[in-house]
């Protein structure tokens, strides 16, 4: 592997590259790179087609299909080359990053051999909306609680508990940027038990509040 650099995006880390993405934000392209070009749009240009060419690879390396890596890749290459200021490359870099990983998250939840963990991730895509436990979960699935737990974390590389508040607030993400929905009512469809509960695990999943997430997204568009 060329780089560890992009390690959370290879494991498929949703929450790592959203909290990565929110607390480094214009710096991701500038860490330790050389001047390519005396234009600063092109030198940032040229900086990330070097990226998304690691990131490519570093996706390839976990599973990822060639032409499937290097086709993202070069979509969002285009894409920069149409962009003549910095806020757009970064946003597009930004967007980017969280493609792969969630693409490589995918490709991770395919891997998986069990089949009670394969149930148990579909129970929870398919019912976001409910205050989802372990104990309800592993007795829907017909297993052990403290089984399925150990089994999850195994399998996944990630805590139940977390991959559940991962996809609720996921979901909220989706919600905060297309709809006009209150914070109270994004709580509330997905089974948070307050709205102060809601905001205090969207902060420690992606780094910035609801307010601030849906504020930022508002200005960039």
């Amino acid at each position: 592997m060329k780089t560890k650099k992009y390690i959370y995006i290879q494991n498929g880390d949703i929450d790592a590259a959203k909290e990565k993405i929110f607390n480094e934000k214009n710096d991701l392209l500038f860490n330790e790179i050389r001047e390519l070009s005396n234009n600063k749009i092109k030198d940032i240009i040229y900086h990330f087609v070097i990226a998304s060419i690691q990131i490519a690879e570093t996706c390839m390396e976990a599973g990822m299909g060639h032409e499937e890596a290097y086709t993202i890749s070069e979509i969002y290459i285009r894409k920069a080359d149409k962009c003549n200021d910095f806020d757009s490359i970064f946003k597009l870099y930004m967007e980017m990053e969280l493609d792969f990983t969630k693409r490589m998250h995918e490709i991770k939840k395919q891997n998986v051999i069990s089949i009670h963990i394969r149930k148990c991730i579909d129970y929870i895509y398919e019912h976001l909306n409910e205050n989802l436990s372990v104990n309800h979960l592993a007795k829907t699935i017909g297993i052990n609680s403290s089984y399925l737990s150990k089994l999850f974390l195994k399998e996944t590389g990630i805590n139940l508990k977390r991959f559940i508040n991962n996809a609720k607030i996921d979901t909220a993400q989706n919600l905060l940027k297309y709809s006009d929905l209150s914070y109270l009512d994004i709580s509330t469809a997905l089974a948070f038990s307050s709205q102060s509960a809601f905001i205090d695990v969207f902060k420690k999943i992606t780094g910035t509040t609801p307010k601030k997430y849906r504020e930022y997204f508002k200005i960039s568009n």
